[in-house]
């Protein structure tokens, strides 16, 4: 058999090329997001914005592929490059013409990217993750810049945050790359004004080149204002005038798993890293009058070096904690607890997840808030090689409702 060979020196990228060319068509506007937290809930945010002012939008990454005529699952946060441009050519051909994806650190150090026309792209935030795959944080970053370095081409448009420690190094690889920048954050073109906490949401006044406006977001927590405001400066990015964004941002509502209720004060949040296990503790903390309780646990076969510091956390700021199985995986989830447990002693251990759900829900009183982290939109356990079904949010639900259940 004939076998044609092709020599490259990069052949992930000469592959993401192909790729690209050989399905050719992508939706006309594309933006892209990387970061340690928040990827998921800003793309989601962008779609809601474009569809809010009649566009045909869509998001793509770790929810899968989400637009009104395709929908889809994916195995990874950034799908390897063919099925990426597989995607990308179904929903140029089902009519979606806007297309907001993340761009994971993974995905751009193995350059699967390569080839996808960025028109707009956005950094939220950098802190631990990963790191049993990339040497360092430095190199976590690095890959991320790949983003603005490389992916997208000359002349885009960077949204970065205003008050990050990396934003003057960010900003002049995009200056030098020809691109512009808009910031979001304090005293950035996009700004959070005032913030107001309300018992299910909170009610923004925002400031976006120089328009102003009031908006009520029925979601929780700082972090997810701080997302509002990166969605908005990425859709101003690709060509909205702020005026619009503003009115549109006002329809927002909550993407699956993150910090979503349950009712009867449990909240399930994605939190699998020790930034954002920080950031849920402390949005629920203003709405607990009472006791504030969190369940979480580690996935086996990542960086093993984030689960005391997350044990550490989740003790310094939870009034009680329960640790528990997460996603194993090849690992023996008795020593992953254990290694948690190392940073917050005090916890309750529980391997059994759902036997720890219903203890920490029995332990809730009427002014009581329970955190379940880690899982967020996720319906299946990963023990050894097996998925077995479980669903945080039905979980809860169940047990909240006195019923057997899962």
């Amino acid at each position: 058999i004939d076998v044609a060979v092709i020599e490259d020196p990069e052949p992930r990228r000469r592959l993401s090329l192909l790729a690209a060319r050989f399905f050719g068509a992508q939706p006309r506007v594309v933006a892209a997001v990387t970061g340690t937290s928040g990827k998921s809930s800003i793309v989601d945010f962008v779609r809601q914005i474009w569809t809010a002012l009649g566009r045909n939008g869509a998001s793509l990454g770790t929810l899968g592929v989400n637009s009104a005529p395709v929908r889809r699952e994916l195995a990874h946060t950034t799908p390897d490059p063919v099925v990426l441009h597989q995607a990308l050519a179904d929903l140029a051909a089902a009519g979606v013409d806007h297309l907001a994806l993340e761009a994971s650190s993974h995905g751009l150090e193995q350059q699967r990217l390569d080839g996808v026309a960025v028109r707009a792209a956005a950094f939220t935030n950098l802190s631990r993750d990963h790191l049993d795959y990339h040497a360092d944080e430095e190199a976590y970053f690095l890959a991320k810049l790949r983003l603005f370095e490389v992916v997208m081409a000359p002349g885009g448009t960077a949204v970065l945050p205003s008050a990050s420690d990396l934003t003057d190094r960010l900003s002049a690889v995009c200056r030098a790359r020809g691109h512009d920048v808009l910031t979001f954050g304090a005293g950035g073109d996009v700004d959070l004004l005032r913030r107001d906490v309300r018992p299910d949401g909170q009610q923004l006044k925002i400031s976006a080149m120089g328009r102003q406006a009031e908006i009520e977001l029925p979601l929780i927590g700082a972090f997810q204002a701080e997302n509002v405001l990166c969605a908005i400066a990425l859709v101003i990015a690709c060509g909205e005038t702020a005026t619009a964004v503003l009115g549109a941002a006002g329809h927002l509502t909550g993407v699956p798993g993150r910090m979503q209720s349950t009712g009867g004060g449990v909240y399930v949040d994605y939190a699998h890293k020790p930034e954002a296990l920080r950031a849920a503790i402390t949005a629920l903390r203003p709405h607990a009058k009472g006791q504030l309780f969190v369940v979480f646990g580690c996935g086996g076969d990542r960086d093993r070096g984030k689960r005391v510091q997350m044990g550490q956390i989740a003790a310094a700021l939870a009034d009680q904690v329960v640790v528990t199985d997460d996603n194993p995986r090849g690992e023996d989830p008795n020593q992953i607890r254990a290694e948690i447990m190392a940073g917050c002693p005090a916890a309750v251990e529980i391997g059994d997840r759902r036997a720890a759900i219903a203890t920490a829900i029995g332990w809730l009183g009427a002014d009581d808030v329970l955190l379940i982290a880690g899982k967020g939109h996720e319906t299946g356990q990963r023990v050894g090689d097996v998925t077995h079904p479980f669903d945080d949010m039905d979980v809860a639900r169940v047990i909240l409702r006195g019923e057997e259940g899962p």
